[in-house]
């Protein structure tokens, strides 16, 4: 006889094959078993993140659930960041059985960085100041993003960086992105605490590959190699 969990995960996986159908090679779903101690992956379709069955649960996914238990909250659309620097636009939904029991975490991950790409594409088409500005031709109008703590400045600095390279950062060769931490390091971002490990987080790459673009950058421009905070 069939259990509700069994029924529940049949139903689960019949979406999950709808979703990845629907949307093509850029989405994937994956299913946790919350019941289990590691709460790991048992089933998977597309490939967007590389993991397989018996992959453990994310470590959001476990703070929240060990925070909140049962009361767990869904989480609908926020970014997630891939270790080669692939920007996805994630949610995750909590499945509770008949007894209000959480034993499932429906996940979806949907590659936007191609999509992130062509509007930086359009804009550099339709938006006849932006060569302008990035050859410094006209002054700097942009609008100010208003920032609210420093993760959100190196944000915004960041965005901008990207911005005047035209690429997302997953996109981006090795020179492009030294170009990039060459905008960050002229904007001054390297001088907030704890900008490397964003800017490499963001990049895709190590701490120690940042270290090496500034003092290239640094022994380039003839300035001192100063102390990096």
């Amino acid at each position: 006889m069939t259990t509700e969990k069994e029924q529940i995960f049949t139903t689960l996986k019949q979406l999950a094959n709808l979703m990845t159908q629907m949307f093509g090679d850029s989405c994937e779903v994956a299913i946790h078993d919350l019941t289990t101690r590691h709460m790991h992956l048992v089933y998977i379709t597309g490939n967007v993140t590389r993991r397989e069955p018996g992959a453990p649960v994310t470590d959001v996914v476990a703070r929240h659930l060990i925070r909140d238990g049962n009361a767990v909250k869904d989480r609908h659309c926020f970014m997630t960041l891939t270790d080669d620097g692939r920007e996805l636009k994630s949610s995750t939904s909590y499945i509770r059985n008949s007894k209000g029991d959480v034993i499932a975490a429906f996940c979806i991950n949907f590659n936007t960085t191609d999509h992130h790409n062509a509007i930086q594409l359009l804009r550099s088409f339709v938006n006849k100041n932006v060569s302008e500005e990035i050859n410094g031709d006209i002054n700097d109008n942009r609008p100010e993003k208003m920032s609210f703590s420093i993760n959100h400045t190196v944000d915004s600095l960041f965005e901008q960086a990207v911005s005047e390279i035209g690429k997302r950062p997953a996109s981006m060769i090795t020179d492009e992105k030294i170009r990039l931490v060459k905008i960050l390091e002229q904007k001054g971002a390297f001088q907030i605490r704890g900008v490397v490990s964003q800017v490499a987080l963001r990049l895709g790459v190590s701490n120690f590959t940042i270290y090496n673009y500034l003092k290239k950058i640094r022994a380039a421009n003839g300035t001192a190699i100063r102390d990096i905070i």
